[in-house]
């Protein structure tokens, strides 16, 4: 044990942790997942009053002898407290919760839309509300439990001071980074315990796992926080974090950060649809989103009820899949007035927020405290294609349609200029709307006949 492990101190976490909308229709084509941004750590929390089920993701890539996390949490857990899940769960939550790319194709402006199409687009729709003991002790460290649970080592530690905690993890493998004496008395200050977990080879062989599979602890406590100060030590660059809340209430926002929503329902260019543009232009724009003035703030991506979705980049997750994640207030199995239906029943009464941070030490000195809000307005980071519409019609209504959209092609092209910092001009050359755009002629000056004898 002694020799095999380089410390990974994980920033995951610690405590945790009826309106209406206007429809968002149109065709899913793309999403940008978690997948995009390298160094992304993923955590879902489940959290109702001071109950708190918290699922934590890692991204670490290499040998499991050298794998290690040590998490703060704010009581003692119990074995039957923890567990060893999928990660195909999480996969989903973020597929569902991505931002998207949808596409719309103009419409005849000669042919009028009918009220319910209008009506339909603009109406607001409700959301559905719902030996080593000994040593431990004489260095002030206490080994309050071990646990084998799946292919995982854990042990549940609380100490009393810094120093013999920090001296603790170098005799037993672990190599703590440079300042993590400081950090680890903030938070034996707060009589927190620190969970500590390993890998076991010969377990994980036997499981049949060639990954690491999330680990979740369930939990009661007041506090409502995430700890991240603790991945920043060892990292050399900033780290992207995702942060899935599921609750009852409502929308999840930090108290000591501004929340930010991210640009969205925006117009760009059509060439964008390509999947590897799609996605260079999320990671600009969410860069330079960030950029000087929002260093320090948690930008939110996500907020919808988990029964449905406009459009869906993914399905919503089912009942037994929240239930994997932790929203223990879901009653098992897919029932409805206690009797069971066919196909899994929509959730209900989950409402899930989707938070995106890029941090370092100096841009986040502070670890994140949450809280809920009884907001259920639907919120997502959308961006939309509007295709041209190409007939020949020659109504008054179609002339000024393509009078004015060279402008509303510039205004487009504007607009991907100011969200990533692109330049402006490779822009216009990657359109493919011709430079200036058509010249049509006035109404009335056509050659209209031609439509009627020469077909």
């Amino acid at each position: 044990m002694k020799n095999r492990k380089s410390l990974v101190l994980v920033c995951l976490l610690l405590s945790i942790a009826v309106t209406s909308s206007y429809a968002f229709c149109g065709f899913y084509v793309s999403k940008a997942d978690t997948q995009l941004f390298n160094k992304a750590s993923k955590v879902v929390i489940v959290r109702d009053k001071d109950r708190t089920v918290l699922t934590m993701a890692n991204d670490f890539q290499g040998d499991p002898t050298e794998f290690a996390i040590v998490i703060p949490v704010p009581t003692f857990l119990e074995k039957d407290q923890i567990h060893v899940t999928d990660n195909k769960y999480i996969d989903h939550l973020d597929a569902y919760t991505s931002p998207r790319l949808v596409e719309y194709f103009d419409e005849d402006p000669c042919r009028p839309r009918s009220i319910e199409r209008a009506m339909m687009l603009k109406s607001a729709v409700d959301a559905d509300a719902r030996a080593e003991r000994e040593r431990s002790d004489s260095q002030g460290v206490t080994i309050e439990a071990e646990y084998s649970i799946g292919e995982y080592d854990i042990k549940i530690l609380s100490a009393e001071q810094s120093d013999g905690l920090e001296t603790w993890l170098r005799e037993n493998g672990y190599r703590p980074p440079k300042g993590a004496s400081r950090v680890l008395a903030s938070y034996i200050k707060q009589k927190m315990r620190f969970f500590v977990a390993q890998v076991n080879l010969a377990e994980q062989s036997k499981l049949g796992y060639t990954y690491l599979r999330p680990l979740q602890v369930a939990y009661e406590s007041p506090k409502f926080m995430l700890p991240v100060r603790l991945g920043t030590l060892n990292a050399k660059d900033y780290q992207e974090l995702f942060v899935f809340v599921l609750s009852k209430e409502g929308r999840v926002e930090t108290t000591n950060y501004r929340t930010v929503k991210i640009p969205s329902n925006v117009d760009i260019p059509v060439y964008i649809k390509d999947q590897k543009l799609f996605a260079d232009f999320y990671r600009a724009m969410f860069a330079t989103s960030v950029g000087k003035e929002n260093m320090r703030a948690v930008f939110l991506e996500y907020a919808w009820d988990m029964a449905w979705c406009d459009p869906c980049a993914a399905d919503p997750l089912n009942r037994d899949e929240l239930r994997e994640l932790g929203v223990f207030w879901l009653a098992a199995g897919d029932e409805v007035a206690n009797r069971p239906v066919r196909r899994p029943s929509p959730a209900q009464n989950v409402y899930v927020t989707r938070l995106h941070l890029r941090y370092t030490a100096d841009t986040f000195p502070e670890d994140l405290a949450f809280q809920q809000t009884g907001d259920r307005q639907n919120f997502q980071s959308r961006y939309v294609m509007r295709h041209p519409w190409k007939g020949e019609s020659d109504c008054p209504a179609a002339v000024n349609y393509r009078r004015d959209l060279p402008k509303r092609m510039e205004e487009r092209a504007q607009n991907l200029a100011r969200l990533t910092g692109w330049d402006i001009n490779k822009i216009r050359d990657n359109m493919s709307f011709p430079k200036g755009g058509p010249k049509p002629e006035p109404f009335g000056k056509t050659n209209w006949w031609k439509k009627l004898w020469n077909k």
